[in-house]
């Protein structure tokens, strides 16, 4: 039997070592690594297709395929198998799909596949990072023309000091979490959530990333360079010659194309740029039904849009202005509209320009948080932010499909730039989902969803320490020259060599996320982005504070009330009772009743008196009694040598029958009554937990009774024998 053998291939990342094996698994497929890690593995495969699709865009599709026996566990779904890619998984996937994409070269239209399977993950090392890893690994061994390659790490930031690719438990504990691809020359893509932290921090993370990837990058040539297969030809796109683009984009300016791209409104200069197209086109197709027309049509078209492509760059490098007429750092006009749904809990339309969304916040219980069924640490999520973008929002019309990825990566971000600023869950015991529905789009809705979305949280009442507001940049650069752009159109993020979305407070950066489409920006011109990003965000943020200058004083009236107490963890099943009985009688209050682990109880009720009626009861029935303290009890049971006196459910003390009343008591029925309230104080408690009881009325007039004698007192045992009692 011929035992395959693979060949390895190691260094160092974060003071632990990466392993990279092939030729052992899944030999068949053109590029096949395994990346370990930890005890986290994954396996990653590259796969060219033969045949050339049609269309004028790369079909790359990125599968990421989470599997619950890596963590030991059965799936939790009704057939107990995977289903669809989860949340997570999806953005794993995309988070490869970013970084690869760039570098295929332009022309290819055979069908590309890359599946990253988990095999195994210790839940501390982040199988995501080196999914992405393992694609770059597996292109570069492959036959499929790619320019690469990549690497890809995570950073973090705690006490003052970068953590280079942290564990998942130190990144619970991390100010920061930023995920950096890399070329050997440049960075290609940034993603990043933070803790309000300046802007040098994030250029600082970022520099020191790329210094840590140099090893895994050589590491993966080095494979290359041994065992990578000859690359498959690419057929260039057929075009017109560089001297009839050329033609084309002097006869587009010279027919006036400069006022075209200025010309007000997303639809209107769509229309006006059309219409220059078709009569250059015209000018130069004669009979669009002859033979071959139809091909130099499509050539022509392409060669308006490099045109188009062209003088915009050149409007915004040349002479300072924008296709819309905006100076490089001017944010279009803002207008704001707080609390327009009646019935919802929290709402707000953030409008910029041509780009509109409306934010919606609902507030709910324990019960309403997400089960997370996927590879990681978290179990639930308390918080959940939902992006939409349906069709009609660009004037479009478009089948409506299931969540997409661009949906769940703009929803991510958005989330991750809110979440710093949200109070926690004990002291704002509510589970809360924002909802952001882009209405119109010609620019960076993700921003405007994080800014629509912090508003309807302050319109609802939910006291965020404070305002978020986000952010797009663009950059147009040639070869020294270059241009930031503030707040960029949906063109303009075409045209443009970089896409970089900043969130944050005034204070600091909560979230960022970078996108590269040149070779790469020196940090020079990332800090000055980022200044820039600065600068724009202040200017939204007080709009936003004109508008609505803080959470408002009080939850909606549409909104569930709820109350917390925390009660000692051995009280729980006083507070549930035997078969669930007392826990279903503080319902019948009007509220429902929720008890975690640790002893956090929450009252979830719309009526607030009726919540506070069973605050105070479960705070009576898990209270400790305290010697020198006065209780209004109940007379629970009667017995000859007095009574039992119930303080709060589950604790009861004996009033004996010489506290009962001033001078002898023959019979205790003749003074209380079960179900009698009843003023009494702790006297003492005993060894074994027992309360004796006494009337604060009676103080001071009626002597306090002598304790039983302790277990084998000869002279206790004397006494009871001559009583004639048992022991």
């Amino acid at each position: 039997m011929n035992i395959p053998v693979g060949k390895q291939y190691s260094t160092m990342l974060g003071g632990r070592e990466l392993v990279i094996e092939t030729g052992k698994y899944a030999k068949q497929v053109s590029g096949s690594v395994t990346v370990r890690y930890g005890d986290t593995m994954v396996l990653v495969t590259a796969q060219l297709s033969d045949e050339v699709s049609p269309g004028d865009f790369l079909p790359l599709t990125v599968e990421y395929e989470e599997r619950h026996y890596a963590i030991g566990k059965i799936p939790g779904s009704f057939m107990r198998r995977e289903g669809r890619p989860g949340t997570q998984a999806t953005l794993n996937g995309r988070l490869t799909d970013r970084q690869i994409r760039p570098l295929f070269p332009k022309g290819l239209r055979n069908e590309i596949q890359v599946i990253i399977t988990v095999l195994s993950a210790d839940r501390q090392h982040d199988p995501a990072t080196l999914g992405a890893i393992g694609a770059s690994a597996a292109l570069s061994l492959s036959d499929i023309p790619w320019d690469g390659p990549t690497a890809c790490l995570t950073m973090g930031y705690r006490d003052g000091h970068y953590l280079v690719n942290p564990t998942l438990t130190e990144l619970e504990t991390s100010q920061l979490e930023l995920v950096i691809a890399a070329s050997k020359d440049a960075v290609l893509m940034v993603e990043a959530g933070a803790d309000e932290l300046p802007e040098e921090i994030m250029v600082g993370a970022i520099e020191l990333a790329h210094r840590e990837l140099q090893p895994v990058i050589a590491l993966i040539e080095q494979l290359r360079a041994e065992l990578g297969q000859p690359k498959a030809p690419v057929k260039p796109p057929v075009g017109l010659p560089d001297d009839q683009v050329e033609r084309v984009y002097q006869e587009a300016r010279a027919a006036g194309l400069y006022e075209v791209l200025l010309t007000p409104g997303k639809h209107e200069r769509s229309a006006a740029q059309k219409a220059l197209r078709e009569a250059i086109i015209a000018r130069h197709v004669l009979d669009p039904e002859a033979e071959g027309a139809a091909e130099h049509i499509n050539q022509l078209k392409e060669a308006f849009a490099k045109a188009v492509q062209r003088e915009s760059r050149r409007m915004v490098l040349e002479n300072g202005i924008r296709s819309d007429g905006r100076r490089p750092e001017q944010i279009r006009n803002i207008w704001i509209e707080t609390g327009l749904l009646p019935t919802a809990h929290g709402s707000a339309v953030f409008t910029r320009g041509e780009t509109q969304v409306l934010g919606v916040t609902t507030l709910g219980t324990r019960k309403d948080n997400r089960l997370v069924d996927d590879l990681g640490l978290e179990e639930t999520e308390e918080f959940m932010l939902h992006y939409n973008f349906p069709p009609y929002s660009t004037g479009e019309v478009k089948r409506l499909r299931g969540v997409g990825r661009r949906e769940l990566g703009h929803g991510n971000l958005a989330r991750r730039a809110l979440l710093p600023l949200l109070p926690d869950f004990e002291s704002f015991p509510y589970v809360i989902r924002v909802v952001g529905e882009t209405l119109e789009s010609n620019g960076s809705s993700s921003m405007a969803t994080v800014c629509a979305g912090c508003l309807s949280l302050m319109d609802a009442g939910v006291p965020i320490k404070k305002p978020v507001a986000g952010i797009a940049m663009g950059l147009i650069k040639e070869g020294e020259r270059y241009q930031i752009l503030s707040d960029i159109l949906g063109s303009e993020d075409a045209l443009g060599d970089m896409d970089f979305k900043v969130t944050g407070t005034r204070d600091g950066v909560t979230a960022l996320q970078m996108d590269i489409k040149i070779k790469g920006i020196t940090p020079a011109i990332m800090k000055e982005a980022l200044e820039q990003a600065r600068a724009g965000r202040l200017h939204i943020l007080q709009v936003m504070a004109e508008a609505l200058p803080e959470p408002r004083a009080e939850l909606s009236k549409n909104a569930p009330r709820i109350l917390t107490v925390r009660i000692p963890v051995d009280k729980i099943g006083t507070i549930i009772g035997p078969g669930g009985k007392q826990i279903r009688e503080l319902e019948a209050l009007g509220a429902q009743i929720d008890i975690a682990e640790d002893g956090l109880v929450s009252i979830y009720s719309a009526d607030a008196a009726a919540a506070e009626q069973v605050r105070s009861a479960i705070e009576g029935m898990t209270s400790s009694a305290e010697v020198g303290m006065i209780y209004e009890g109940t007379v629970a049971k009667i017995v000859d040598f007095g009574a039992f006196i119930t303080l709060f459910p589950g604790t009861d003390g004996l009033l004996h029958i010489s506290q009962i009343a001033q001078g002898r008591v023959n019979r205790v029925e003749d003074h209380l009554k079960v179900g009698d309230k009843i003023k009494v104080k702790v006297n003492k408690v005993d060894e074994r937990g027992k309360l004796d009881l006494i009337r604060p009325e009676l103080e001071g007039i009626v002597p306090p009774r002598k304790p039983p004698a302790p277990r084998g007192d000869p002279a206790g045992t004397r006494r009871t024998e001559e009583r004639g009692g048992r022991r």
